[in-house]
C-alpha cells in the first residue's frame, strides 16, 4: 500500500527517524529512545510532526450554524481566534470524532480532526450542510499544509524567540499569526501531551513542496538545541497524551461511547440548542449508564494494554482501552471503562497482563501532578532559552 507523505518526510529521513504507518501515512514512530523523547517534553520541550491529522476550513454564510450543529461545544461563543475542544457526535450521541475548532473570523472556522477520520468527517459535514441546506464551503487543506507541535515547559519561550512575539496574553485555545524564519505561521496555544506549548499551521506546503514547513521545523530545533530539545515521534506522544489523561479516538472513545460514558460532558453545552446526538444524549443522562472511563494507576510492576479485563474480587467489572508504561510516574498506567460503581477514585482493582494479574488503584487522570515535574519553576541557567 501506498503510504501518504507530509511536508516533513524527507527531514524525518535525515534525522535518523525510525518510520511506520499509522492511519495511511509514513510517520516517524521515534528518534531515539521513547522514554527520553517523553522526558525531553516534560523538561524541556519536543517537536512533533502532527501534519497526518486532519485539516478544513470551513467558510461561508452557513459556516456557525454547520458547526453549531454539528459539534456539542458552543460555536456561538467563539470570537476571531479563539478555539475550543469538542466533538462530532452521530445520532445516537456516540463519537464520530474528537476535535478542535477555532474562528479564524467571520463566517471562517478551522477544524483540526483525528487522522483516521479525515475522509469520514469531511462527508459526514457535506451531508449535514446539505441536509440543512446552507451556504457553505468545506476545503480539505490537509495535503496543502502542515503542523508541527511545539511542547514541553520551555515550549512557549522557544516560540517567542522564534516569531519576536510576546506570547504571555495568548491563552489556552486561542491563536495568533506569527512569522518564523520569514514564513507566515498560524499558531494556536494547544496540543495532545498535557504540557504547555503551540502547534504550528504552515499553509501552501506539500511533499512535493516542502520547504516551508522544513525550515520552521529546523528553527525551532535548533533555538532548543541549548536545552536539549528533541524532534519525537508519535509513541512518545501516545504516552504523553495517556499521562495526560486526554482520549484516544479508536481506542477510548468511538461512534458506540458517548461523551456521557467517556466522563467528557464538560465539552458537551446542552444549553446552547439544538445539535446531532443531543437527544439521546439527554436520554442517557437520565437512564444512567452501564459504564464509565475511569484512570488506572498500577501499584505493582505490570504494563496494562488495550484489552486487559479489569477485576474486583475474581469478578469481572471492565476493560482498559488504553495502557503503557509511565517514564513520567514511574510506573503502568491505564485508562478503561468499569462499572460506575467501581468508576472513582481509589477504588482497588486486578489488571490481568501479559505478565499475569497485577494490582492497581483507580484514580482520575492526569497521572502527574504538573507543578512537580518538568522545569517549569526552575531557576537554572540551562533551563533558560
Amino acid at each position: 500500500m501506498k503510504l501518504d507523505k507530509t511536508p516533513l518526510y524527507s527531514l524525518h529521513q535525515e534525522l535518523g527517524a525510525k518510520m511506520f504507518e499509522f492511519a495511511g501515512w509514513s510517520m516517524p514512530l521515534r528518534y531515539t529512545k521513547v522514554t527520553e523523547e517523553v522526558l525531553a517534553v516534560r523538561n524541556s520541550y519536543g517537536l512533533f510532526d502532527v501534519s497526518h491529522m486532519g485539516r478544513f476550513f470551513i467558510e461561508g454564510e452557513g459556516a456557525l450554524e454547520l458547526m453549531q450543529m454539528s459539534t456539542t461545544n458552543d460555536v456561538s461563543k467563539l470570537q476571531p481566534l479563539k478555539g475550543h475542544y469538542t466533538f462530532i457526535t452521530n445520532e445516537k450521541g456516540g463519537f464520530k470524532d474528537d476535535c478542535i475548532l477555532t474562528c479564524m473570523g467571520k463566517d471562517k472556522y478551522f477544524l483540526v480532526v483525528n487522522a483516521a477520520n479525515r475522509v469520514k468527517i469531511g462527508e459526514w459535514l457535506a451531508k449535514v450542510a446539505a441536509d440543512m441546506d446552507l451556504s457553505v464551503q468545506i476545503t480539505d487543506i490537509t495535503f496543502s499544509s502542515a503542523s508541527i507541535a511545539v511542547q514541553g515547559p520551555l515550549a512557549p519561550r522557544a516560540v517567542e524567540k522564534a516569531s519576536g512575539l510576546n506570547l504571555s496574553n495568548v491563552s489556552r485555545f486561542s491563536a495568533v499569526w506569527m512569522e518564523i524564519s520569514g514564513i507566515k505561521v498560524f499558531a494556536t496555544r494547544t496540543g495532545y501531551t498535557g504540557e504547555d506549548g503551540f502547534e504550528l499551521y504552515v499553509f501552501n506546503v506539500s511533499a512535493e513542496e516542502p520547504e516551508n514547513a522544513v525550515e520552521v521545523f529546523k528553527k525551532m530545533l535548533e533555538i532548543g538545541e541549548a536545552v536539549k530539545a528533541k524532534p519525537c515521534g508519535l509513541a512518545a506522544r501516545d504516552v504523553l497524551r495517556l499521562e495526560a489523561g486526554f482520549v484516544l479516538y479508536g481506542n477510548d472513545v468511538d461512534e458506540g461511547i458517548t461523551p456521557v460514558e467517556a466522563d467528557l460532558m464538560r465539552f458537551v453545552k446542552l444549553d446552547k440548542g439544538s445539535f446531532i446526538g443531543r437527544e439521546a444524549i439527554e436520554t442517557q443522562l437520565a437512564r444512567g449508564i452501564s459504564r464509565k472511563r475511569i484512570g488506572i494507576k498500577m501499584i505493582t510492576p505490570h504494563i496494562p494494554r488495550k484489552g486487559n479485563r479489569v477485576m474486583v474480587g475474581g469478578e469481572e467489572v471492565g476493560f482498559v482501552t488504553s495502557g503503557n508504561h509511565s517514564p513520567t510516574v514511574g510506573t503502568g498506567i491505564a485508562m478503561g471503562y468499569l462499572k460506575p460503581e467501581y468508576a472513582r477514585p481509589g477504588v482497588k482493582v486486578e489488571v490481568e497482563t501479559r505478565a499475569g494479574v497485577g494490582e492497581a488503584l483507580t484514580t482520575s487522570p492526569p497521572f502527574y501532578d504538573t507543578s512537580v515535574y518538568g522545569l517549569r519553576r526552575s531557576t537554572k541557567p540551562e533551563a533558560r532559552l
